[in-house]
């Protein structure tokens, strides 16, 4: 979809604004998605980072993640994504795939107008919100829920001996699984972790993390207002 330049004047003083707020929870670590190194879950590209990073990067691991760390001044930002060379976390194209050969077309055009729905709704965010805002928005249980409700959407697409929805949502569930494994891994007791990702996990990761002895959800609406 398309977004604002978050180097322009305007967002940069929105994200400054989210910094201050984020540093009210007092974090210790500060989790992102990107892929660990083999061996450890520290980024290296944070230990080359200066706020002129700011102008340049879009990517919202430098513009939140890093920003964040830095003005904590934290020595580690921590990758905990999960991607694979052998296994499709969200293999789609199987889903389609089976929907046409199940003659489940019209199933199949439902779940992609929810999802285009979606992504129009967040773009239509960008205007009028505060980047703030926005991340409160998609943090609010409504639309945790309703993001949700897409992928449970496409259980309905299978048949017999081929069940392409669900072994979607077995994939995408697997693979936030191991995203939170990670989690377990870096954290220590008494740590608060912000952890920034995609709002597509944002269901599965909030259940892991109620559902792990030692974890509490803080829930960040609170720090965005």
């Amino acid at each position: 979809m398309a977004v604002d330049d978050v180097t322009l004047p305007k967002r940069q003083r929105e994200l400054a604004v989210l910094t201050k707020q984020l540093v009210k929870f007092a974090p210790t670590k500060v989790a992102v998605e990107m892929v660990p190194k083999p061996h450890t879950f520290a980024i290296a590209e944070y230990e080359k980072f200066t706020p002129t990073a700011l102008l340049k990067d879009r990517n919202e691991i430098v513009q939140i993640g890093f920003r964040l760390a830095h003005r904590l001044k934290h020595r580690t930002v921590f990758a905990i994504d999960e991607q694979s060379e052998t296994v499709d976390y969200f293999p789609f194209d199987k889903v389609e795939a089976s929907a046409k050969a199940n003659g489940q077309e019209v199933d199949l055009a439902l779940l992609k107008a929810k999802w285009a729905a979606e992504g129009a709704s967040q773009a239509a965010m960008q205007p009028r919100l505060t980047v703030s805002k926005i991340l409160a928005e998609l943090n609010d249980p409504a639309a945790i829920m309703r993001n949700q409700s897409h992928y449970i959407s496409a259980l309905v697409l299978g048949r017999g001996n081929d069940w392409a929805g669900a072994e979607l949502n077995a994939a995408w569930y697997l693979r936030n699984a191991k995203i939170h494994a990670k989690l377990m891994k870096i954290a220590q007791l008494g740590d608060r972790v912000v952890v920034l990702y995609g709002a597509g996990h944002n269901y599965l990761l909030r259940d892991f993390v109620r559902t792990t002895p030692g974890f509490v959800l803080v829930e960040p609406r609170a720090y965005l207002r």
